[in-house]
């Protein structure tokens, strides 16, 4: 059975959410954002927020959701570099913080299904929805 690399997973997992966000009326800022302290899955944007999504992608192999990747360290990560985004560019919206799990069939090897989770996570606070 042929299985996808991690990177190959993740980047259709990626491509899922970014269809899924643009299918909610949210614009992609840009994807796979790096700077000095992380890299960022999506940036997006609605009416209100400007989004720092977390994409994990898994196929049935994980015991664990994907959603518990996203730990205390990640989230500090996430955090700093979407400061330092926020601190050098024009972007004036309140920030939120998403994680997106995808489920990747394992006969397939395509998304199937999305877990969106808004405002997963906050600067002042711990794990909000773990």
């Amino acid at each position: 059975m042929k299985k996808l690399n991690t990177i190959s997973k993740g980047a259709q997992g990626e491509d899922y959410v970014s269809n899924y966000l643009k299918k909610k009326k949210y614009r992609i800022i840009e994807r796979n954002m790096r700077n000095k302290y992380s890299e960022i899955d999506i940036i997006a944007e609605n009416k209100e927020y400007i989004i720092f999504v977390e994409v994990k992608s898994r196929t049935g192999e994980y015991p664990l959701r994907p959603l518990y990747a996203v730990g205390k360290q990640k989230q500090h990560k996430i955090l700093l570099a979407a400061h330092y985004y926020l601190t050098t560019t024009e972007r004036k919206k309140q920030p939120r913080f998403d994680v997106a799990e995808v489920f990747i069939d394992e006969k397939t090897l395509k998304p199937y299904k999305v877990n969106y989770i808004e405002n997963a996570f906050s600067q002042g606070g711990d794990y909000a929805v773990f």
